[in-house]
C-alpha cells in the first residue's frame, strides 16, 4: 500500500522517526478535499500515546476535508541546513500516514490540551488549564493514528 523508500542509505529506522515527531514543533497536514485538491496546513502538535494531536476550530477548511476522507498526511521537518558546496541540504524528516479523527471522549481530549500545553507553555501550567478550562467545549481535538512513519536523514 505504501511506497519503499527510494534512497535507503538516509532511511532511519522508526525510533530515529518517532524520535523526530517527538522533538519536532511544528508539521505540515495533508488533506484531500472533495474537490480533489490536496490542501497542507502548517500546525502545532504533540506526539503522544503513539498518535499524533493537534486542535482547531470546530469547523474549516481542515476538518471538512478529514469529514471528506480521513486518510492523511503528516510531514515534520526538525533539522533543515543548507550545503551550497553540494547543491544540497542537511536535513532530517519524518513522513507519517494515517487517519485523522476527531476526539470525543473528553478525558482524552483534555489529555492532548495538557501535553500541548506542556509543550509549548510549561512555564504557564496553571493558566494554560485555566485556559483549556474555559475552551475546551468550543475547541476541537483530532488524532491521527497513525498506519505508517518513515523518517530520512542526510547528513
Amino acid at each position: 500500500m505504501f511506497r519503499e523508500m527510494r534512497r535507503k542509505d538516509r532511511e532511519l529506522s522508526q525510533a530515529e522517526a518517532i524520535e523526530i515527531l517527538e522533538k519536532g514543533d511544528y508539521g505540515v497536514l495533508a488533506t484531500i478535499g472533495e474537490n480533489g485538491y490536496p490542501y497542507g496546513i502548517p500546525l502545532n502538535y504533540v506526539f503522544a500515546r503513539g498518535r499524533i494531536y493537534f486542535h482547531c476550530a470546530e469547523e474549516g477548511h481542515k476538518t471538512d476535508n478529514i469529514a471528506y476522507d480521513n486518510r492523511v498526511s503528516f510531514t515534520v521537518v526538525t533539522k533543515h541546513d543548507p550545503i551550497p558546496h553540494k547543491f544540497s541540504t542537511a536535513f532530517e524528516s519524518a513522513v507519517v500516514f494515517g487517519t485523522a479523527m476527531k476526539v470525543n471522549d473528553k478525558d482524552e481530549k483534555r489529555y492532548a490540551l495538557v501535553e500541548m500545553i506542556k509543550k509549548f507553555s510549561y512555564d504557564f501550567m496553571e493558566k494554560g488549564i485555566k485556559y483549556i478550562n474555559s475552551a475546551i467545549d468550543k475547541t476541537a481535538v483530532f488524532s491521527i493514528e497513525i498506519e505508517k512513519i518513515s523518517g530520512k536523514r542526510r547528513k
